[in-house]
């Protein structure tokens, strides 16, 4: 039986996927052409709209439900009352670019749902972060 895990993450390597496609199609006759990084900042492939959904459908297969994290064929951080999350800038960053093993996720998402998925985390999971990240922070991050 397919787990819901393996499910979730061979969605988002189909989808990052298809982001190297449509980058390698934007090639033009005279060289290729640089990537806009704000190509999703208006743009969405997930439905989910608030933070706590977005985690559990995009986030949960690797920190886990309870944000945990865990080890095993690869290495997924706790976000269990991290330090790392109280700037608001560095987990939005992560979420858009992405760092070590884990994916550009937030390329999928618009700057909203970043900052959605972003509060959610620093307020949860035993973080206490008052600060909320806006979507117009999360673009200029973009």
């Amino acid at each position: 039986m397919i787990s819901r895990q393996t499910i979730v993450l061979g969605v988002a390597a189909l989808a990052a996927l298809g982001g190297i496609a449509a980058s390698a199609a934007a090639q033009t006759s005279s060289g290729p052409v640089a990537a806009d990084a704000t190509v999703f900042s208006s743009q969405s492939r997930f439905g989910e709209q608030d933070g706590a959904s977005l985690y559990a459908n995009v986030c949960a297969a690797c920190h886990m439900p309870d944000g945990k994290g865990a080890r095993g064929a690869g290495f997924y951080p706790s976000l269990e009352k991290s330090e790392r999350l109280a700037a608001s800038g560095y987990p939005a960053y992560v979420v858009l670019k992405g760092m070590n093993g884990m994916p550009a996720v937030g390329s999928m998402m618009s700057d909203e749902q970043v900052a959605e998925v972003v509060n959610y985390v620093r307020t949860n999971f035993g973080n206490t972060y008052t600060d909320p990240i806006t979507a117009e922070e999360v673009k200029a991050i973009r």
